[in-house]
C-alpha cells in the first residue's frame, strides 16, 4: 500500500472500553503523585468506566447512621490495607497512563456519564475547617438518602435537593513528587466545579508522562462556594473518554459544557483567583481573534464570574463565557 496515512489509519487498534474499580492496588489516596503506580493504560480515544468512593471512613458513615451492610466493601478494604497515605485524605481511583501523553501536551476529559453508585451522602464540617470554623467550633455530620428515580436528595422534613451528580476531583500527575489532593492548581484536581456534569469536558495541561489521571471526590450536587467543606458526598460510576491533544497548548485547566467555555483561577487569596480567571477568559477570547481590550469588555458586559469554592486551601472563581454570544464564528 503506497498511502502511508491510510494504513497507519487500517492499523490503528479501534478504541477500547475499559473499566476501573477501586481496590487497595488501583486507588491513590490523598495526593497526586508523578511515581504513582499506573492502575491501568489507555489509548487516545479510550473510554474508561471509572467507579469512586465516597470520602469518609467506615466507622464514621456507620457512627452516623449507615448500615453496616450499607458500607462498600472496597471502601473497608482500602481502609483495611493501604497504608501509603496523604497528604490529603481523597481516595482517588487510577492513575490511569494515556500512551503517548508528554509534558506540553493536553488532556481532553470528556465525562460522558456520571452515575449513583449508592443510595446515600454525606455533609459534614470539623473543626477548624469550612469557611466559617469561628461560628461552629465543632463537628457535625449527616446522612441524606438519595433517590435516584425523583433525581432529588432528602435532605431534611420538607427540604429536597435536585441531584446533579460531578466529580470534585478530576486530575493529573505533577511534573515531579506528589501535591496534595486537597488544593486544586494546575493540575486539576480538586477543583469542585459544580458545572463538570455529564456532557461536559475537562481540558488540562499534561506535566507528567502518561498524564497520569486520578478520578474521585464524588458529589451528588454542591452549591458554588462549598461552604462548610463538604458537598453532597458519595460514591459515583463516571464514563470518560479520554483524548491526548498535541494540538492544545494550555497553561491552566480550563472547561466546555455544551452552552458554555470556562475559564478558572485557585490561588490562596480569593481575589488573586479571580484576578487568574478572568486573565485566563481573556486569552481564551483573545485566541478567539478579539483584541486584548475587547476581550476585557465582553468579559464584563457577557460573562459571569463566580464562586467556584472557599474552602481546599487555593480557593477557587471560575468565568462562564456563554458560546451563544459568539454568533459570527463557530462554536
Amino acid at each position: 500500500m503506497s498511502n502511508p496515512l491510510l494504513l497507519a489509519l487500517i492499523l490503528a487498534a479501534p478504541p477500547q472500553t475499559h473499566r476501573l474499580d477501586p481496590s487497595p492496588t488501583t486507588v491513590v489516596w490523598g495526593r497526586y503523585d508523578a511515581a504513582a503506580k499506573p492502575a491501568l493504560h489507555v489509548a487516545s480515544g479510550d473510554t474508561v468506566v471509572v467507579r469512586t468512593l465516597i470520602t469518609s471512613s467506615p466507622e464514621r458513615l456507620q457512627g452516623a447512621g449507615v448500615a453496616p451492610g450499607e458500607v462498600e466493601p472496597a471502601l473497608r478494604e482500602i481502609y483495611a490495607k493501604v497504608t501509603d497515605k496523604g497528604p490529603g485524605g481523597h481516595i482517588l481511583t487510577g492513575p490511569i497512563f494515556v500512551d503517548g501523553a508528554e509534558p506540553g501536551d493536553a488532556l481532553e476529559v470528556r465525562i460522558l456519564k456520571v452515575e449513583l453508585a449508592i443510595p446515600y451522602a454525606y455533609n459534614g464540617f470539623a473543626v477548624n475547617r469550612g469557611f466559617l470554623p469561628e461560628d461552629f467550633p465543632h463537628a457535625k455530620m449527616r446522612i441524606i438518602p438519595l433517590d435516584a428515580r425523583r433525581n432529588l436528595a432528602h435532605f431534611g422534613d420538607g427540604i429536597e435537593v435536585p441531584l446533579a451528580p460531578f466529580f470534585g476531583s478530576i486530575g493529573v500527575a505533577p511534573a515531579s513528587g506528589r501535591v496534595d489532593s486537597a488544593p486544586p492548581y494546575v493540575h486539576a484536581g480538586n477543583l469542585d466545579n459544580k458545572e463538570l456534569v455529564a456532557g461536559t469536558t475537562l481540558f488540562i495541561p499534561v506535566a507528567a508522562p502518561g498524564a497520569l489521571l486520578e478520578v474521585g471526590d464524588g458529589h451528588a450536587g454542591q452549591g458554588n462556594g462549598e461552604v462548610d467543606i463538604t458537598a453532597l458526598e458519595t460514591s459515583l460510576v463516571g464514563t470518560f473518554q479520554l483524548i491526548l491533544r498535541k494540538d492544545l497548548r494550555l497553561t491552566w485547566p480550563r472547561a466546555e459544557t455544551p452552552t458554555h467555555f470556562i475559564a478558572m483561577g485557585m490561588d490562596k487569596d480569593l481575589v488573586q483567583a479571580t484576578k487568574q480567571a478572568v486573565r485566563q477568559a481573556i486569552d481564551f477570547l483573545v485566541g478567539r481573534g478579539l483584541s486584548r481590550d475587547d476581550a476585557y469588555m465582553l468579559v464584563s458586559v457577557a460573562c459571569d464570574v463566580s464562586v467556584t469554592q472557599l474552602v481546599d486551601g487555593n480557593v477557587g472563581a471560575h468565568v462562564m463565557i456563554p458560546k451563544r454570544i459568539f454568533t459570527g464564528a463557530a462554536k
